[in-house]
């Protein structure tokens, strides 16, 4: 598939067929999913990919899909493997005490913007967009962390930030959100500074 055209199909997608996928592509796609940038290389992202149906009705419910099965029906316990990406700032802040990444002064920067979610963000749109590659389909949904972090033995230095279910798409109940429709491409994209024409 052209790259276009992987991005323009990319959606939430929010009801999967159960199972049903390779675990050789579940894992191309974990694959594709490491391979995104981090600052200073930290590599801070990891991802935990559940498969075992009764895991991932577990970390659905951690989920809160029992409060929206009426809806949208058990779209993240029912899909072929949850990809859970998690982030460590704690790595990123050892990275940046290393010698070549030190300040003159010998001091770590201060960091701008938190970077770590910045990259694991860029590792879920890799997720994202490597499973409508594959021909699937992927959601997300923000979890419990505590819970899921128990749930799943993640350690305390990394933060689950939520739920991503992979697998076929069926059709599904469409967020009402969509109908707010796309900013204009001209709002969106400003050219040579925010004003200029």
């Amino acid at each position: 598939m052209e790259f276009r055209e992987v991005v323009m199909r990319r959606r939430a997608v929010r009801r999967f067929e159960e199972g049903g996928v390779d675990r050789e592509v579940i894992e191309r796609i974990a694959r594709l999913a490491q391979r995104t940038p981090s600052a200073g290389f930290s590599q801070g992202q990891r991802v935990v990919v559940v498969t075992e149906q009764a895991l991932r009705k577990a970390v659905a419910r951690a989920c809160g899909e029992d409060e929206m099965v009426d809806v949208f029906g058990p779209w993240v316990s029912e899909c072929a493997a949850q990809f859970v990406p998690c982030v460590s700032e704690a790595i990123y802040h050892r990275r940046y005490r290393e010698p070549d990444k030190l300040l003159p002064d010998g001091k770590e920067i201060e960091w701008p913007i938190p970077y770590w979610w910045v990259d694991i963000g860029a590792t879920m749109q890799n997720v994202m967009l490597a499973a409508v590659d594959e021909g699937l389909g992927c959601g997300f949904i923000g979890p419990d962390v505590d819970a899921l972090r128990e749930l799943l033995g993640i350690p305390a230095e990394f933060t689950p930030i939520g739920v991503m279910p992979v697998g076929r798409p069926i059709p599904d109940v469409r967020s009402p959100s969509l109908k707010r429709g796309w900013v204009p491409f001209e709002q969106f994209a400003r050219f040579d500074g925010w004003g200029a024409a």
